[in-house]
């Protein structure tokens, strides 16, 4: 090892496989003399550098009962991939699931035994992990998180994204010197010898961070893991006033801020790092001599963020000229509908109806006249609906996935979708494996979907296979009693639609009393949009032309429906975004 790196305590180099089997490398250091009720510090490291630049941790949290932690992100470090690179930032923060998912099966430490500290980059990109995907943590540690970045030049960002649009990906090299870091001498010494800082990052993931960024610091309120923000008071890096507003919106109760006046970026390796060690080391401490606090959000219908968020749309707008603006907006979408077929048929069936959904699903631009194909493309590569294809996308991933899980158990494959709409995701998933699936059973409250089903079923050449049958997703009785019982359920894009958690409830019992023991559940949910409000003003439903108003869910509140209902939550596949999730649980 780089005698940089070097710790007292002794240090195993490892690699785990991330979720597209990319083999990442981290360091572990164990708990002195294997000790019991395992717990872990897990150490998340700021942009162009990697883990090792955090070792120095190790020790000196003197926490020696606890393993620690620290990964090379990908690009970066001892970690394969373009240095500084990734596909989109997603990429990343699914690296980070992964990583903790490694830790609780192959070191056997729970998840809710962990506690995740990031510093810069890092703090972003545990907090949007937090935020998308609901993890159990103990607790998390965001040093200097950089929420927004100074790039020193007025207008820089802006410059950015437009370069992006003109010219496609590219290079940003970061000219940020080690004495705007730090002033402890060593670790400005050491950062000038380092052969791992990798100074050039990805345009994309440069201008996607600051997106994440300024969504979790809007959405804090859907965070409810317990959380300590160190602010450096001297950073001229980052930005103070976003980790304020974070800290200020944060959903969990269980928060702390510090300002540590005259530090510079690099927090937790400062001259003083001492002070904020000690704070950190003591929040640790509280988090583990009391027990795990859950959210509590099975009554998030009733009071809170998104029940706010709600009754805003639900009502007119407030002023005149925001009521001409969305009247406005839906002129223009019945304009569209003459011309493009998709909003045409939007317009006709519901824009949240599964006949919409399967012609986005098709992605072929269709219309009245060139004029109209336009339309119809502006339309269909909305961000939403590019969102709902790459769903489908993650839908059969994990289709397969829960296929290959049953196979392996020795179970037969039985798969039920609820409301399947068309069934399009499904039909395709087991059209790619062919022999392994013993019975498919698809249901839709619609007679139209059901017909425009029976003739995707047809076309597919799976007759016998599968059927589709007219039901009622909420009829907790007639779940129940499906037999031959399923081994798979599916319920996808239907919760998002109904914001009554005890509607909601009922459909999940209901799902739970069909799925055999050891068998999955596969469910989505829309934990955010940036479109809410013009989907709520300007589109319409498929119940009766009604607007289409959507209570969100943050991640953590259907997760714990699903808890509720009998089922653990084994992965979740994201889009780049943060709008759609797909999560695969298994009966309990």
């Amino acid at each position: 090892m780089n005698a940089t790196y070097d710790t007292i305590r002794p240090c195993q180099e490892r690699h785990f496989a991330s979720f597209d089997a990319t083999s990442l490398f981290y360091r572990h250091w164990p708990a002195a003399g294997g000790a019991a009720g395992k717990k872990a510090i897990v150490l998340f490291h700021r942009g162009h550098e990697h883990g090792g630049r955090m070792a120095h941790l190790a020790d000196e949290f003197s926490l020696p009962d606890f393993d620690f932690f620290a990964w090379d992100a990908r690009g970066l470090g001892q970690s394969p991939g373009e240095r500084g690179a990734a596909d989109n930032y997603g990429v990343l923060v699914k690296d980070v699931d992964a990583f903790v998912r490694h830790i609780a099966t192959n070191h056997g430490i729970a998840t809710e035994n962990v506690v995740v500290i990031g510093q810069s980059f890092g703090a972003v990109t545990v907090a949007t992990w937090v935020h998308d995907y609901a993890p159990r943590l103990r607790g998390m540690i965001l040093a200097a998180p950089a929420f927004k970045i100074n790039l020193i030049v007025p207008g820089a960002l802006a410059g950015l994204k437009l370069l992006y649009a003109a010219r496609g990906n590219y290079f940003v090299k970061s000219y940020v010197k080690p004495t705007q870091l730090t002033s402890d001498a060593a670790r400005i010494a050491s950062y000038h010898a380092d052969p791992l800082i990798t100074r050039p990052i990805a345009a994309n993931i440069l201008l996607e961070v600051d997106e994440a960024a300024t969504r979790v610091v809007a959405d804090a309120a859907a965070i409810h893991v317990p959380t300590q923000v160190l602010v450096s008071g001297s950073d001229a890096v980052v930005y103070e006033e976003p980790q304020q507003t974070f800290f200020d919106n944060l959903g969990t109760e269980n928060k702390e801020l510090h300002r540590l006046d005259d530090f510079l970026h690099d927090t937790l390796g400062e001259r003083n790092r001492a002070i904020p060690i000690g704070l950190a080391r003591a929040f640790i401490e509280r988090l583990f001599a009391a027990t795990p606090a859950r959210p509590g959000l099975l009554d998030a219908d009733q009071h809170g963020l998104t029940k706010r968020e709600f009754d805003t749309l639900s009502a007119p707008a407030t002023t005149a000229a925001a009521r001409l603006y969305w009247a406005m907006s839906r002129f223009w979408v019945g304009v569209g509908g003459r011309f493009s077929t998709g909003m045409k048929n939007g317009l006709a069936t519901g824009f949240d109806s599964g006949s919409t959904l399967d012609y986005v699903y098709q992605n072929r631009q269709q219309g009245f006249t060139p004029v109209g194909k336009l339309v119809d493309n502006a339309f269909l590569n909305s961000i939403g609906w590019r969102g709902i294809r790459i769903r489908k996308q993650h839908l059969e991933q994990l289709i397969g996935q829960a296929i290959d899980l049953l196979k392996a158990a020795g179970q037969p494959v039985r798969i039920l979708d609820i409301a399947a709409g068309h069934g399009r995701y499904i039909l395709e998933a087991v059209a790619a494996r062919p022999g392994q699936t013993d019975s498919v059973l698809l249901r839709d409250y619609s007679p139209a979907n059901v017909a425009d089903g029976r003739r995707l079923i047809a076309e597919k050449g799976l007759t016998g296979l599968v059927q589709f049958e007219q039901g009622d997703a909420f009829d907790q009785a007639g779940l129940a009693a499906l037999q031959p019982r399923p081994t798979l359920a599916v319920v996808s894009g239907l919760y998002e639609l109904f914001g009554d958690n005890k509607l909601v409830s009922k459909s999940l019992a209901g799902v739970a009393g069909a799925v055999e023991a050891g068998g999955y559940l596969l469910y989505t949910n829309q934990p955010w949009h940036p479109q809410l409000e013009l989907i709520a003003r300007s589109l319409t439903s498929h119940r009766a032309g009604a607007a289409w108003v959507m209570r969100r869910r943050v991640q953590a509140e259907i997760d714990e429906l699903v808890a509720e209902a009998g089922f653990e939550k084994i992965d979740q596949l994201t889009d780049q975004w943060g709008i759609f999730t797909v999560s695969l649980a298994r009966r309990k």
